[in-house]
Formats: C-alpha cells, sequence, structure tokens
C-alpha cells in the first residue's frame, strides 16, 4: 500500500506522510470509508487517543478535523494505552476508533492507526479502500460536528483489566513496572495496585521527549537490574503505546513474548482452555519454543510479521492465545488485540496460580541462538532484485541442514531491512548474519 504499513501509517512527525493536509483527509477518508458500513443504532463520533509524544496533540487537532469535516464528533480520552481503544470502541459503540503513537519508535516518530467497531485493528482491505477515498479529496468541506475531551472513558478500560484476574491475585506480591515513559504510565500502576501488588515504578515520568528512550519492551536492562535490586517476584516493561509486553523473572532473566506464549499456553492446556491445543505465532517466533510447544502437545499456525495477522489467525480458527516475540500478546477470549497490561496481569495469574516463579517457565526451554541484524535503507528495494541476495540466502539456510533458518523482510514500521539467523550453531548463526549483511550493503546504497 502507498501509506500504510504493518501497524497503521507511521513516520517522522511532521514529514510526509503526517503533515497538516494529509493527516486531515486521512480523517476525513476513514470516516466516508466507515459510514458506508455504519449501523443506524451506532453514534457518528470517533474515539480518539495518543500516546505520550509531544507531537500527538497538534497530530489530534488535524486528524479530528478531518473528522468533523465528514460530519462526525470526536470523543477523545487523552493519553491512553492503544488496547484501550480497542476495548472502549466495542464497549461503548462508537463508530471507530483512532490511536496516535508510533508504539516502540523513539520520540520523533508518530503515527496513526485505526479500529474498526468491533475492536479490531482494520485490515488491508480496509486500508486500502481508506487510501483509495483519500488520493480522490481534493478540498475539505467545512467541518460539521464537534470534539469533547473525555478522561473518565480510562475507568472502564482499568475496571476491565482487574477483573481479568482473581481479587487480590497480587496481594504481597513485589513488581517492577517500567512505562517507558509512555502510555501505561498513569494506568498501569493503578491496575497493578488495585490488585495489591507492592510497586517499584521507573519510566513513569513522560515529558513528551523520553517515551522509550533507553526504557520500555526493547530496553529491558534496567527493568531486569531493578528486579534484582528490589528482590521482586517479576517485573514488566511495556512498550510506548503499551500493546506490548516483556517480562523478567525473579532472577533478572529476559522473557520476550514466545515464553509469555509457551507460559500461558501450557496454564491453558493443563485446565482444558486452549482451544484445539494450538496456539499462533509469527514466522519470527524462536524455533526453540515452536519445537517445545510441539513436544508439549501444543500445536503452532505461523502467520506473518504483525498483530494484526496474529488476530486473523485466531479469529479464523476460534483458537485463544498468539502473539509475537516482540511482546504483543492476544488472548482472544479477552481483547481482539495485543494488550500489554492484560498480557501481565494473565503472565501473573499463571505464575501465582501455578504456585511456580517465573524462572519455572524460564527453563522449561532453550532458545536456539539467533542474530537479528537491522540494516538501515533509503529505499526499500525488493530483495529478488538485489544481485545475488536471494541466491546467497538460500545457499546458508540449506548449510543448515534442517537445524536452522533464515528469515528476511523489510520492517514495515522502520526504514530497516531485518536479517534473522537462527539455528544450533552459535558460529554459523553469526557468519550467516554477516555474510547476509555485507553481501546487501556491498550492493544496495
Amino acid at each position: 500500500m502507498k501509506y500504510f504499513g504493518t501497524d497503521g501509517i507511521r513516520a517522522v512527525a511532521g514529514e510526509f506522510p503526517l503533515t497538516k493536509d494529509f493527516v486531515q483527509k486521512l480523517g476525513y477518508a476513514a470516516v466516508k470509508y466507515a459510514e458506508k458500513n455504519l449501523p443506524e443504532k451506532l453514534k457518528k463520533t470517533v474515539l480518539v487517543a495518543e500516546d505520550s509524544r509531544a507531537s500527538g496533540a497538534l497530530l489530534m487537532s488535524y486528524l479530528s478535523a478531518g473528522i468533523n469535516a465528514a460530519g462526525f464528533n470526536v470523543v477523545s480520552a487523552g493519553v491512553a494505552p492503544t488496547p484501550a481503544v480497542s476495548f472502549l470502541v466495542k464497549k461503548l459503540g462508537f463508530a471507530f476508533g483512532a490511536v496516535i503513537s508510533a508504539s516502540h519508535n523513539p520520540a520523533e516518530f508518530n503515527g496513526i492507526k485505526f479500529f474498526d467497531r468491533t475492536g479490531r485493528k482494520m485490515g488491508e482491505e480496509a486500508e486500502e479502500k481508506i487510501e483509495t477515498i483519500l488520493d480522490g479529496v481534493k478540498k475539505l468541506p467545512a467541518p460539521n460536528g464537534e470534539f469533547e475531551y473525555d478522561e473518565t472513558l480510562m475507568l472502564a478500560y482499568q475496571n476491565f483489566l482487574v477483573n481479568t484476574v482473581p481479587e487480590n491475585l497480587l496481594k504481597n506480591k513485589k513488581i517492577v513496572l517500567d512505562c517507558a515513559n509512555g502510555a501505561t504510565s498513569k494506568i498501569a500502576p493503578l491496575v497493578f495496585e488495585a490488585l495489591g501488588a507492592k510497586l517499584t515504578l521507573m519510566a513513569n515520568t513522560p515529558d513528551g521527549q523520553n517515551i522509550n528512550a533507553g526504557v520500555g519492551a526493547l530496553h529491558t536492562e534496567g527493568m531486569r537490574a531493578l528486579v534484582l535490586k528490589e528482590k521482586a517476584d517479576f517485573g514488566f516493561s511495556f512498550d510506548g503505546d503499551g500493546d506490548r509486553v516483556i517480562a523478567s523473572d525473579e532472577k533478572g532473566r529476559e522473557l520476550d513474548g514466545d515464553h509469555l506464549i509457551c507460559a500461558n499456553a501450557l496454564c491453558f492446556k493443563k485446565h482444558k482452555k486452549l482451544k484445539e491445543n494450538k496456539v499462533v505465532m509469527t514466522v519470527m517466533a524462536n524455533l526453540g519454543a515452536i519445537n517445545f510447544l510441539k513436544e508439549s502437545g501444543i500445536g503452532v499456525d505461523l502467520t506473518g510479521v504483525g498483530d494484526k495477522y496474529v488476530a486473523d489467525a485466531l479469529d479464523r480458527q476460534g483458537l485463544a492465545i498468539g502473539g509475537e516475540t516482540s511482546g504483543h500478546i492476544i488472548f482472544h477470549d479477552l481483547s481482539p488485540t495485543g494488550d500489554g497490561i492484560l498480557a501481565a496481569l494473565q503472565t501473573a495469574k499463571t505464575a501465582v496460580t501455578q504456585n511456580r516463579p517465573l524462572s519455572y517457565f524460564y527453563d522449561l526451554w532453550h532458545k536456539y541462538p539467533s542474530v537479528l541484524t537491522a540494516v538501515k535503507v533509503t529505499k526499500k528495494t525488493p530483495l529478488e532484485k538485489v544481485e545475488g541476495f536471494s541466491a546467497l540466502t538460500e545457499k546458508l539456510e540449506a548449510d543448515f541442514k534442517g537445524k536452522g533458518r533464515i528469515f528476511v523482510r523489510y520492517s514495515g514500521t522502520e526504514p530497516k531491512l531485518r536479517i534473522l539467523v537462527e539455528g544450533e550453531d552459535t558460529k554459523k548463526v553469526n557468519a550467516a548474519a554477516k555474510k547476509l549483511e555485507e553481501h546487501f550493503k556491498a550492493r544496495v546504497k
């Protein structure tokens, strides 16, 4: 698509496509798409929210102006986690939802993603139609809608989260929360405290510029060190918009999305709640996790990268749990999208109700050695047009003789080529990743 990527539209704030004219037209086009299939009982109102970036307020004004120009009203939840919009759109009957966020990216980036009236991220078909409508807009009509800010909306989301686990589940449990100076900074502590946890907080004072800066789901070192210092039972690091979580056991070891899926899937299976005895993961999942699940009698369905593809697979097959290595975990019976706070609570529930420390689940399986390299690019040249690259990839993967793999793709949210190499032999893994990176750089500027 021209504008949408893996997770909405994303760019440096103020640069195309995150400019005033484009964002206004985007809001207008989203309404024109949504109203074609809008049931009469639903109010012509759009729910919007943002993360803690300084650029969010201005983009909010642009997007709201476009929505108003199409004749719909806007209700803003202010700074709120992305999954809060998913929950509130469906619960309160909004026409659709929009989140202004660049998730795990640095503060200078921002983005826009949409949720349909069921709380699901809009799929590629919807995004394509919005793009077509947008490209046909020459001039916007005068605004014919209202804007309202309603901070109380978050109370409904907070109550929902608290009620997904037993009362006082976390009583006297010592927990470290890393809020990434993002959208979970206010609500996550409230939720965990309501369940009785003794909290140590970090990165919960956003200033518009410090979101994800050396903290959060991509930088868990500080959180894990604090877990050791405070002798906490476990820790959780969210990303900027709160749809991801990475955990720490009591020994300060990182549990990524693969670990969390394995732990929760085992608990679900034990209590006969793992529908079809199957989970959904992406092609980026570690082979160690995939093999462990299969050896445990749990099937694995692999999708493309992006939690919306995981959600699609869960929907189609009626499954209970799926997610990504990066920490997007979907508990499908509770939410249609990745929710960092929800996933942290469910993981804590698994550990507490099984009377196990998180280290028990960490030690159940071992990751295959892997290297994930990110090469910055100015243009995403089709890989088949990069001289000799595809042939080299095939040769190097064949050299693993079935005990490793190579996965290469362009990021859907950043100007980067990602090279993932996994295998039993660390030296072969590192050598293959280096050869691919050097080959690509030598042939692409």
